[in-house]
């Protein structure tokens, strides 16, 4: 299979491709990052900026499987232009693969799996929720709620579409622990306000054999949780990781202090 990958240079999109060269699989990198050649030696590397539309579009059409997982990270100070490039990373890229796949002899015969995530849920207590359970309002809800829907507009031209809400992804050298363990080393790890918020969480390896699941069943369509089967309160999690890294977490972080760090 002939697969395209956005967001190819990140911490999930690394360990994607080479799960999949394991596979056999012909793999093309679409990346704003010239460096990536050098990355992945035995892939094709198009050197583009996926968000702007261009000559790139006409080299993916023989294509099989469209997998995006292009998007700025969340893990910055959200303020007005941050949040305008959290938007434009995500809506816009996927805004023209669609249009590429459009553009294809036979759209019917193409897969996109696009990345989105929890957040599209918005807020919530105790309750359970499920891949039926409507979006929410907050902006991080609203912006993958939009993402998703510039997904589903390829099947107005009959390609399959799955949605991936990917939970917090945990793993080696990246990923939330990338952000996380730094602080936990120098003892000044702690869960947020009360503690009390879920996080649905998943493991690197357990999403990419996800993708890959998908990727392979033809009748798997439309939108798919990504997360373990046990999500953990912020406060199990703070102290787990305090208790794995000698470093016990025994104080807790006002909301007013993590809203001016992060806006």
């Amino acid at each position: 299979m002939k697969i395209l990958i956005t967001g190819g240079t990140g911490f999930i999109g690394k360990a994607l491709i080479n799960m999949l060269l394991d596979q056999g699989e012909e793999i093309t990198l679409l990346t704003r990052q010239a460096s990536a050649r050098d990355i992945f030696a035995n892939i094709t590397v198009i050197c583009a900026d996926p968000a702007i539309s261009g000559s790139w579009q006409d080299k993916i059409m023989d294509h099989d499987c469209f997998i995006n997982l292009a998007g700025a990270q969340i893990s910055n100070r959200w303020t007005k232009t941050f949040k305008k490039e959290l938007r434009h990373s995500r809506i816009k890229t996927t805004r023209n693969l669609v249009q590429a796949i459009a553009n294809t002899h036979n759209p019917s015969k193409k897969t996109l799996i696009s990345a989105s995530a929890v957040g599209y849920y918005g807020f919530h207590n105790d309750e359970f929720i499920d891949e039926d359970t409507p979006s929410g309002k907050d902006f991080l809800a609203n912006l993958a709620s939009e993402w998703e829907d510039e997904a589903y507009a390829a099947e107005k031209y009959g390609a399959r579409v799955i949605t991936c809400r990917f939970g917090v992804v945990f793993g080696k050298d990246g990923g939330a622990l990338g952000h996380m363990l730094p602080i936990f080393k120098k003892a000044m790890g702690c869960p947020a306000g009360n503690g009390k918020q879920w996080v649905s969480w998943i493991h690197l390896n357990d999403l990419i054999r996800a993708l890959i699941f998908l990727k392979d069943r033809p009748t798997a369509s439309g939108p798919f949780n990504i997360t373990s089967p046990e999500p953990v309160r912020n406060m199990v999690l703070a102290h787990t990781l305090g208790k794995i890294l000698n470093r016990p977490a025994k104080v807790s972080a006002p909301f007013i202090a993590i809203k001016a760090l992060l806006g």
